[in-house]
């Protein structure tokens, strides 16, 4: 194990041999780091706070610290973080809260960039970018291989879709439509299909052109939502990823933005 002089690492903590830990590091007790993970300088990680493999944090980050919550009351909430994360400068991500649940998760192959704040209980999938000065408020759920755009404030209990991407400076107060790109262009609005990044991750033209029907239902007809979803439950053979978009928007409490 390296660890350098100046770190200070609680004899507490779960410390994979493998792991590297640079200067000024703190690391307190009930922290688990997996093999490979490299703290580049000045990381503090509080626990309780497991931690995957092969996870990179960059200086001045903060990990498991106490959740911004007046009701939170030293409960032994949680942080979980997976594997291959590329955690930049000054990020932060707090534990759970006992009534959102507990436990904050991060997933697997994610870019998180500097100065994005992971608040309580938020709920991060994987293969996701997260750029520059994001900020998701607590109780957020951000779906697989989602896009959040720099400066952009995400609302409390808001969901990103799987496969959304947000330009930067969008406000999101209500949910991000699954495969959707939304901005804050004349309004916060969805401006349709995501289709470069459908195709970049593998999504054939089928199953592209199905979800491409669906947003011209939702978005460009004279049909309000629950005439829209109708219409395309009514469609046979509308498609996995379809019948996830009309499962998105019927169980979203927020509503969602078109």
């Amino acid at each position: 194990m390296s660890i350098h002089p100046t770190a200070i690492v609680d004899s507490k903590s779960k410390i994979h041999p493998s792991c590297e830990i640079g200067p000024y590091c703190v690391i307190g007790p009930e922290v688990e780091l997996g093999e490979g993970c490299r703290l580049v300088s000045h990381v503090a990680i509080e626990g309780p706070t497991k931690i995957g493999a092969n996870n990179r944090f960059f200086p001045f980050t903060s990990m498991g610290m106490a959740p911004q919550d007046i009701t939170y009351a030293g409960e032994p909430t949680r942080l979980e973080i997976g594997a291959h994360n590329v955690i930049r400068e000054f990020v932060t991500i707090n534990r759970g809260t006992v009534k959102g649940g507990g436990c904050t998760r991060v997933g697997d192959h994610n870019l998180i960039m500097a100065y994005t704040h992971i608040a309580h209980d938020c709920q991060v999938g994987s293969h996701i970018i997260i750029a520059n000065a994001a900020t998701l408020g607590g109780h957020v759920t951000v779906g697989d291989w989602a896009t959040v755009g720099a400066l952009c404030p995400v609302h409390h209990f808001v969901r990103i879709g799987t496969h959304a991407f947000i330009g930067g400076g969008t406000t999101i107060t209500r949910d991000v439509l699954p495969f959707s790109k939304t901005s804050a262009e004349r309004g916060t609005h969805a401006y349709g299909l995501n289709a470069v990044g459908l195709e970049r991750r593998g999504f054939t033209k089928e199953r592209i052109q199905k979800i491409h029907h669906a947003y011209r239902v939702l978005l460009a007809s004279k049909l309000n939502t629950s005439q829209a979803l109708e219409k395309l439950k009514a469609e046979a053979d509308c498609g996995e990823d379809v019948e996830m978009l009309i499962r998105f928007i019927e169980v979203s409490e927020r509503g969602v933005i078109k």
